[in-house]
């Protein structure tokens, strides 16, 4: 009896580790099964900007390298989405050059970012932006879901309907007879792929889509004419009685709906304040003239015109120029093509250096709807050749900051040169002469090829080069103390600090230029501002210049600089003046400093160790606290360079762009 009671509980306690080892497996298999997935995190390019990405919240791995200024940075501790992404990871400290994972958080679009040099990376300050974002450490949140692959906006929102306007240059042309007839229309349709250019150039003309809808009509594919010029510069004799129509037109009651829809606000991708200058002279004839507005209305298209991207403004030249309307005029692209449809021929010469100099003094201001944020870019169109010369006109329009374009069709041909005034016009007058800001179209029924190339130049804002910044729209002139209390050695460190300083600037005959003047009880110019254009010469300069040692006479010095410095300063550049000195000066400073200010000389004042608190004061433009900076020693000076860029990025900034 014993015995099968002692078996039976053996079985019971047996039957129980198998139900126990059962569930256990049971569990650890949920566990294997709820275990979360590893997270996959994406890599992104060190040239991505945060107004990129679509994902409000992201992780995201930046490579190495990305401590580079060509990856602009806009902000501190809360940056512009303008910015780069892993720029700004690097300014921030969340990671450094080798690159690494990090949290990113889009918040709202903030007025006054700070700019501010952190980690190798100097960030440039920004008026306002209409969205912001926060850099954190790459670290998934409890209970967050990070996207595996990130969601970039497109370049054009309205892409397809670009394409489809763009196409209607391509589209077979449709001879109609506009006599009433008994039978049905014959239309292609829409699916219809575009047919082959023909080398022979087609004839345009516009049909009252009123007529279009009322008339019965018999279409009948017809070959394209050949060109003949006849003394209104008209391309083509056809049959009278017939008109052209675009087999892509749509009904009216189609059009109607359309007008309907919300207007876009327009391509953040691409905000550019844009003048077209169009050639209204009579060698181009009326029917080029409209070709000419008929691929303005396709760039109009292309480019989603709205207030948040790009906006456009219309000066026409003949004789003189005209302003059709400026950048505030029409805010979205149905508004601006209607009114290009509307611009009448002006007709006279082809005056493009007249235009260029009315764009540069009256279109891109404040009350033409200038915005102080966004590259000013002048495409210039011309049949042929200029009839006036556009040299010094497009120096000062460069000068200005604006990125100049150059669209010639049907330029001169071999036995036409001799009649052309200025020859190379193209190269002396556009922005850059790297084939990026110029474009050669044979014929003008081959314009609408171009509307993409074009609009995808002027939308890279990183690469219009003459946009006018703090880094490239002065004229800057040392005044560099040459005293015997400076010494050899202290001097070859006050060259360096000259040479940092220059460093930090695009230099050329059109964007900043430096000049240098050395003195102690006299005054020597060791280089003006005409005389070097490159940076590398610039630097070559500043290590040749001999140290002098003598007194110290700052206010002479002073005078003399805007003398033989600043008088030759152009004028529509920022003239700064940047005076180091290591003591006192033995006469008085007051009165030059005065006309300085007076004169628009902004200055600055360095001083080091024995250099008088007052003086500098004095010396420095108001507030003296943004102008005016002092180091203890000469091996110090190279920790004033980014703050003193820093603030002449700001003034420049917070300052009305005319």
């Amino acid at each position: 009896m014993g015995i099968a009671v002692l078996a039976m509980k053996a079985s019971v306690i047996e039957m129980f580790l198998v139900l126990l080892l059962i569930g256990n497996s049971e569990a650890k298999e949920v566990t294997k099964k709820s275990k979360k997935p590893k997270l996959s995190v994406p890599q992104i390019n060190c040239d991505v900007k945060a107004g990129k990405i679509i994902n409000p919240e992201f992780i995201a791995k930046c490579p190495a390298g990305c401590q580079d200024p060509k990856y602009h940075v806009y902000g501190t501790d809360i940056y512009a989405s303008y910015s780069s992404v892993c720029g700004a990871a690097v300014h921030s400290g969340v990671v450094d050059n080798s690159g690494g994972k990090i949290l990113v958080r889009k918040v709202a679009g903030q007025s006054g970012y700070k700019g501010s040099y952190s980690n190798g990376i100097r960030s440039l300050s920004l008026p306002r932006w209409r969205e912001s974002f926060i850099i954190s450490e790459g670290k998934q949140k409890r209970g967050m879901t990070y996207p595996s692959t990130l969601e970039y906006s497109s370049p054009k929102s309205s892409t397809a309907k670009a394409d489809e306007t763009t196409k209607s240059y391509q589209k077979s042309t449709i001879l109609l007879s506009t006599t009433p007839q008994p039978t049905t229309t014959t239309r292609r349709p829409a699916t219809t792929p575009a047919e082959p250019l023909s080398t022979t150039p087609r004839l345009w003309t516009s049909l009252d889509t009123t007529t279009a809808s009322t008339t019965t009509i018999t279409a009948k594919l017809q070959p394209a004419g050949h060109r003949v010029r006849d003394t209104a510069g008209e391309t083509g004799s056809w049959k009278p009685g017939l008109a052209l129509l675009d087999a892509g037109s749509r009904p009216n009651e189609e059009l109607k709906t359309r007008s309907l829809e919300p207007a876009s606000k327009g391509d953040p991708n691409c905000k550019v304040d844009l003048s077209f200058l169009i050639d209204g002279s009579w060698s181009i004839g009326k029917r080029r003239f409209r070709i000419q507005k008929q691929f303005l209305k396709d760039i109009s298209q292309a480019l989603d015109i709205g207030p948040a991207g790009p906006l456009l403004g219309i000066v026409q030249f003949g004789d003189d120029p005209s302003m059709e309307f400026n950048l505030k005029t029409h805010a979205n692209s149905r508004d601006l093509k209607a009114a290009i449809e509307k611009i009448p021929q002006k007709g006279g010469l082809s005056n493009v250096g007249r235009a260029l100099s009315f764009v540069t003094k009256n279109f891109f201001s404040n009350a033409n709807g200038n915005r102080g944020g966004a590259p000013n870019v002048a495409i210039v169109m011309v049949d042929g050749w200029p009839t006036d010369k556009v040299e010094e006109a497009s120096r000062l329009a460069r000068e200005s900051g604006i990125n100049i374009f150059f669209i010639t069709i049907e330029g001169a041909v071999e036995n036409e040169k001799q009649n052309v005034i200025e020859p190379n016009f193209v190269d002396k007058a556009v922005c850059r002469r790297n084939g990026f800001y110029s474009l050669n179209v044979l014929s003008w029924f081959s314009l609408h090829k171009i509307v993409q190339p074009l609009v995808k130049r002027v939308c890279d804002t990183n690469r219009l080069a003459c946009s006018k910044t703090c880094l490239n729209s002065a004229d800057i002139g040392f005044v560099i103390d040459g005293s015997s209390s400076v010494g050899t050695g202290n001097f070859r460190t006050l060259l360096q600090f000259v040479a940092n300083l220059s460093k930090e600037f695009e230099i050329s005959d059109t964007d900043t230029r430096i000049g240098a003047v050395q003195y102690t009880y006299e005054q020597r110019l060791e280089f003006g501002f005409d005389k070097y254009s490159t940076k590398q010469d610039i630097l070559n300069a500043i290590k040749r210049v001999n140290y002098w040692s003598g007194g110290t006479s700052t206010g002479a010095a002073i005078n003399y600089a805007l003398e033989h410095l600043f008088k030759k300063s152009k004028p529509n550049k920022r003239k700064l003046m940047i005076l180091i000195t290591d003591g006192r000066s033995y006469d008085d400073v007051r009165i030059p400093a005065m006309a300085a200010h007076q004169n628009g000389v902004i200055t600055y004042s360095i001083g080091i160790a024995w250099a008088a608190q007052d003086e500098l004061e004095v010396i420095a433009t108001h507030p003296t606290k943004d102008h005016s900076f002092f180091v203890d020693e000469f091996d110090d000076l190279y920790k004033s360079v980014p703050k003193i860029i820093q603030n002449i990025c700001t003034e420049f900034n917070s300052q009305p762009r005319n």
